[in-house]
């Protein structure tokens, strides 16, 4: 019987150890920081994903929103904050921060003139689905993160992993509701549609830092104790604040 659980311990090791599988640090961070670079390309991509989720949602279409989130480069930039903070690069995280509000200013103008141009003005039921965040959003956000940092840092990279982080996660939807949100100055729609969007983006990231930590990842600054407690506790916080509507939101779903 010893014996038995010996081996079933070691099993058990053996399965869920991430040293075994990982790539090397200066693999991890080529891949993560390439995929956070925003350059003339990624923002081509991006307007490209906009327009065609801004279609798909106005159209009612799953299939086509479905193909938007597959090529948006949101989910990079994400996991390069993530990779700065968990490096302690903090210069690198504020540009990254930077980069990304830059993808979002972009993603909000440009689904915004597609809604005021098109003729379909009613929401479809893809619209309304991206206004009404819950807990649930926020386990698929945290697993989804696991999964996408965890396929990311392997030795042989999972390409089946981010498009399926992408799809079930779903960052670009709800920053194209906020532009049919602000094209017709549907003001509770758009509150419910950012608070989605930051759901998601905040837990990916968050997931993503703890994975990169326990991988411990070389740190760039050397902070003392007292200073990643410091970080530690502000990372605390901030969850809790973006935690605290959904309780709310959670029971209303369930009533609903």
């Amino acid at each position: 019987m010893k014996l038995f659980t010996r081996e079933l311990t070691n099993t058990v090791k053996r399965a869920f150890n991430f040293s075994a599988d990982t790539a090397s640090h200066e693999e991890i961070r080529d891949r993560i920081l390439s995929g956070g670079q925003v350059t003339g390309t990624n923002m081509c991509i991006l307007i490209c994903a906009i327009v065609i989720a801004s279609v798909g949602l106005n159209m009612g279409s799953t299939a086509v929103i479905i193909g938007a989130m597959l090529i948006s480069p949101l989910m990079g930039s994400i996991l390069a904050m993530a990779y700065a903070v968990a490096s302690a690069d903090f210069p690198r995280f504020r540009r990254h921060v930077y980069g990304f509000l830059l993808q979002l200013i972009i993603s909000g103008s440009v689904s915004t003139v597609y809604f005021l141009l098109s003729p379909i003005n009613a929401p479809s039921s893809e619209l309304l689905a991206r206004t009404q965040p819950s807990a649930y959003d926020v386990i698929i956000a945290t697993f989804g993160g696991l999964a996408g940092i965890i396929g990311t840092t392997r030795k042989e990279k999972a390409n089946n992993v981010i498009p399926g982080v992408a799809i079930a996660t779903a960052l670009m939807p709800p920053v194209c509701t906020c532009g049919y949100a602000l094209a017709h100055a549907k003001w509770t729609m758009l509150a419910g549609a950012a608070y989605l969007f930051l759901v998601n983006s905040y837990f990916i990231f968050l997931s993503a830092v703890l994975i990169l930590d326990i991988q411990k990842i070389p740190r760039v600054s050397n902070l003392t104790h007292k200073q990643w407690r410091r970080l530690r506790t502000k990372m605390i916080r901030n969850t809790l604040i973006v935690l605290l509507p959904i309780i709310p939101l959670t029971i209303m779903m369930l009533r609903d």
